[in-house]
């Protein structure tokens, strides 16, 4: 995430943050979805994400990249996806759900935000789209407001200070913000 930069794309690009996301399968739809941004790329940065995600024993489709190798051993069903072609809709063919919660993220942020997500405030906008994604067929709307404030009182205030950048006397939040789920 971090919009459009000179330099290099993808996973290690500079200035842009590197978001997880893990989409389940519903027929052809998506169902739940998870997001969180992780500091690298790296296996244990993307385990402990999938760790937190996503129940073992469940299956799990990745693309080729090496940091998942290890999913297979600790009790994952981990398949491998690996592009076929260098199309413009070869990426989304191939994690189509994920491809697909990508682009409703990055067109939510610019609608809704007009693209002013300030690195420090993203957890916060990663865990408020997740919400309202896991939501969105929600047919009992008094208990959607019922979770909402569940989780409000749950979770510890964020003081002015901390919202607008300056120093906190708490500590940092664990990957993937509040975890408001």
């Amino acid at each position: 995430m971090g919009g459009v930069a000179e330099g290099k794309r993808g996973r290690g690009a500079q200035s842009k943050a590197l978001v997880m996301i893990a989409a389940q399968a519903d027929g052809r739809k998506i169902g739940r979805i998870r997001l969180a941004r992780v500091p690298d790329a790296a296996a244990a940065s993307l385990e402990q994400f999938i760790a937190q995600s996503i129940e073992p024993g469940s299956q799990v489709i990745t693309d080729g990249w090496d940091g998942y190798g290890g999913l297979g051993v600790q009790g994952y069903h981990h398949e491998v996806k690996v592009l076929q072609g260098h199309g413009k809709d070869a990426a989304t063919e191939l994690l189509p759900r994920v491809h697909l919660a990508a682009s409703l993220l990055k067109r939510w942020l610019l609608g809704t935000h007009q693209g002013a997500v300030h690195p420090s405030h993203l957890d916060y906008y990663l865990d408020e789209f997740t919400f309202r994604f896991n939501r969105r067929n929600s047919r009992v709307r008094g208990k959607l407001f019922y979770r909402l404030l569940q989780q409000a009182v749950e979770v510890e205030p964020a003081p002015y200070r901390a919202l607008v950048g300056g120093k906190s006397d708490r500590p940092p939040l664990p990957i993937g913000g509040t975890g408001v789920i």
